[in-house]
């Protein structure tokens, strides 16, 4: 895989990884892994209330009264 950055892009990672002292490679891994994990929890959260919040409409309506 080859990953194109801009110029900024390329300049904030590169300073990004002198003050965390890792490489550039291991920074851009790292955030790659948080992605993912943030929008996994996010699209899990997503389906379990398209599918769980049906359920409980009458009742979360009752409730807002």
């Amino acid at each position: 895989m080859t990953l194109r950055l801009s110029d900024d892009e390329a300049e904030g990672l590169r300073r990004r990884s002198e003050l965390e002292h890792r490489s550039m490679q291991e920074v851009a891994r790292q955030a790659i892994r948080e992605y993912i994990e943030a929008h996994s929890r996010a699209d899990l959260l997503d389906r379990v209330l398209d599918e769980e919040l049906p359920r409980y409409a009458e009742a979360l309506r009752r409730l807002g009264e």
